[in-house]
């Protein structure tokens, strides 16, 4: 079998601050922006991976999401507790440094972990955690 990653979605509430964070801030390059009726979806990606995206979708869309659902999804948004995502780089200070200096929300400095990971942990603009790995 021949099987790899092509997309990965996450939440987002505010199209334009999300756009900032993932493409000025991280570096990624914009692959798709689709608007229809009053939403958009932002696909998203690493330059050097261009078979690699992330899709980031208007929160709760799903045809068959009852309100309660969509209130908890909106609910766990708010709270960081939804949607998350761990990136890679060789260089987890530089990676640190320009996240921090966007003004994102930092949730963990760069930390050894007990696991043997060095990585660090920041919030997006729709509250999702950003854990970026430390390749060695």
């Amino acid at each position: 079998m021949d099987i790899t990653i092509h997309s990965s979605f996450l939440p987002h509430d505010d199209p334009e601050a999300s756009l900032a964070f993932y493409r000025d801030t991280l570096g990624f390059e914009v692959r798709n922006d689709v608007g229809y009726d009053g939403m958009r979806w932002i696909t998203v990606g690493p330059p050097n991976q261009p078979s690699t995206s992330i899709v980031l979708t208007p929160p709760a869309v799903t045809p068959g999401i009852t309100h309660e659902e969509r209130r908890t999804i909106l609910e766990m948004m708010a709270k960081g507790t939804y949607g998350h995502i761990i990136l890679a780089t060789t260089d987890l200070a530089a990676a640190f440094e320009r996240v921090q200096a966007s003004g994102a929300d930092v949730v963990q400095e760069p930390t050894d972990q007990p696991y043997g990971v060095r990585d660090c942990v920041f919030r997006d603009p729709a509250g999702n955690l950003v854990r970026i790995n430390e390749l060695r």
